[in-house]
């Protein structure tokens, strides 16, 4: 059975009473709760003020009476203005956050009964936001005949039943809101509205979550964010595992995925535990999921659903509890229709779906980002580095700017602040190097007036030159599936989805290679500079 802790404010007025034998035939909520035998408090969290005490010595004393093996751990909060629900319900957070409750190890009641009202309801909706992850607790005196013990309830968390006080502070929501956001102001209402909803999804459910984005538009730190956020509420003990799928190849794949027995193979010397294993009763990020064999897929889907999966050589289950975050830069749609992912799995995955802009999408947010880079920069090395007033508008008129490709999105700007940075030894970012690391992205990203469709990294500028406004959308969407496929087939199961379905023989990698042939194109170009 798991000790039990009371986290209770001290009553300035029911818990007062004089220090003689007329103070047992009174019920004091604090010491009458510890009377009890069906409720045995190991651990009593008593919330008082610096006023209060002399009253909270008298208190303990009591309690260790009455029960010896309630340890009393007393806790100062001195209030500027009790009745302010901002300052109330922020001091009981970080409390909440100091005492580093574990659900797991012991039973959490949060006494609601004494307090002013303002810290009742504070309590209340630290209690059901899980940042004190246990059940509330609510006493009274016993009605008609005298009893220093009164009785006790432990309170059902049903919100239809307590409407009047579970109203949400929107400085709260706005509080995770910008938590999972790094704290960074963003300006996007697409963005925002997106980052609301997986708030609201990663604090009420377990379920997957698939991250959808081209790559650099930061899946990977917003799911680390939300495992932060979940692990700040008190819903995860585990750990955050992350892994790129696209580092998976082969039969180490299933190895590195779900462990192996010694023996199991050439080289298995040892038993590995497995990611899967590793993500137990936390969080696992699987980044660039649609690069995942078949095989592995089955497999997955089986451990989502049943939490549980066959190591590699073994003839015994192993079992995992893990919340999935899935993501990707592909449409795994297409890659169903492909035949290259699991429509099962893709159905599992497809229940809370967001797809993250890129930062060309997203031009507003630019500012605030460039300054969350510079502090980032700041944190890494020890040196805070700033613009001057015109190398910030320079930059800023540049970066919003339709020559701005941002191609790598949120990489290449951290990648551009480093360099700019590091080139000011002085800590002040000038116009020089401003014109400077301009330049450079110019020439990262190709001429971005002739070649927003990225066709420039293929062909050359007389070729680009040749081409027809038609035939240039139709082949900037062929080139960019050929980039992303893993094989020429793959390639033209994509792009003949459609008409494949009609004809009685197909050989999609044939039409496509012969429509490459007419730019000058083969699958060796694209092989070679993946």
């Amino acid at each position: 059975m798991k000790p039990t802790t009371v986290i209770s404010f001290l009553g300035s007025t029911l818990d007062a009473a004089k220090f003689g034998p007329s103070r047992w035939t009174k019920w004091r909520p604090s010491v009458g709760l510890c009377m009890h035998e069906d409720l045995r408090v190991d651990r009593f969290v008593m919330i008082h003020g610096t006023l209060h005490g002399r009253l909270a010595d008298y208190v303990t004393q009591d309690i260790a009476s009455v029960s010896p093996e309630t340890r009393v751990e007393r806790h100062v909060l001195d209030f500027q203005d009790a009745w302010d629900f901002e300052e109330v319900y922020g001091k009981l957070l970080d409390l909440a956050r100091e005492l580093a409750l574990d659900p797991d190890a012991e039973d959490v009641l949060v006494h609601i009964t004494t307090g002013t009202h303002v810290a009742q309801i504070c309590l209340f909706l630290l209690t059901e936001a899980h940042y004190l992850p246990g059940r509330l607790l609510q006493t009274q005196p016993r009605r008609g005949a005298p009893d220093a013990a009164g009785t006790w309830s432990v309170i059902d968390l049903d919100l239809s039943r307590y409407d009047s006080i579970a109203t949400r502070f929107a400085s709260e929501s706005a509080e995770r809101s910008s938590f999972l956001k790094s704290g960074i102001e963003t300006r996007n209402p697409a963005f925002n509205a997106m980052i609301d909803e997986i708030e609201q999804v990663a604090g009420r459910t377990r379920a997957p979550i698939l991250l959808m984005g081209p790559t650099g538009a930061g899946k990977s730190q917003l799911a680390r964010r939300i495992f932060e956020l979940k692990k700040l509420k008190r819903q995860m003990t585990g750990s955050f595992v992350e892994v790129n799928c696209a580092t998976l190849r082969g039969d180490s794949a299933m190895s590195a995925l779900f462990g192996h027995k010694k023996g199991a193979f050439t080289g298995a010397a040892a038993d590995r535990a497995g990611l899967l294993r590793s993500a137990d009763g936390g969080m696992l990020f699987l980044d660039e999921i649609g690069e995942l064999g078949l095989d592995e897929q089955a497999m997955i889907l089986r451990a989502i659903e049943g939490k549980r999966f066959l190591p590699v050589g073994a003839d015994k289950e192993a079992q995992s509890e893990f919340q999935l975050i899935a993501g990707t830069n592909r449409d795994l749609a297409s890659c169903m229709a492909a035949g290259t992912f699991r429509e099962d799995l893709y159905a599992r995955l497809n229940l809370w779906t967001f797809a993250l802009p890129g930062l060309a999408e997203r031009r507003e947010d630019i500012a605030p980002n460039l300054d969350y880079e510079l502090d980032r920069h700041a944190e890494r090395e020890g040196e805070r580095v700033t613009f001057n007033r015109e190398a910030r508008a320079d930059y800023l008129a540049f970066a919003l700017s339709p020559a701005a490709r941002w191609s790598g999105n949120f990489r290449d700007l951290a990648a551009s602040v480093t360099r700019m940075a590091t080139f000011s030894p002085k800590g002040r970012i000038d116009v020089l190097a401003v014109t400077k690391e301009i330049e450079r992205l110019k020439r990262l990203w190709g001429d971005g007036a002739r070649d927003g469709d990225g066709l420039g990294r293929w062909l050359s500028p007389d070729a680009l030159d040749d081409l027809d406004p038609f035939d240039r959308v139709q082949l900037a969407y062929v080139v960019a599936t050929c980039a992303s496929a893993r094989s020429l087939s793959e390639a033209g199961r994509k792009l003949f989805a459609a008409s494949r379905e009609k004809r009685a023989s197909t050989n999609d990698a044939d039409r496509l290679r012969k429509y490459l042939a007419r730019f000058g194109l083969g699958w060796d170009d694209f092989k070679g500079r993946q």
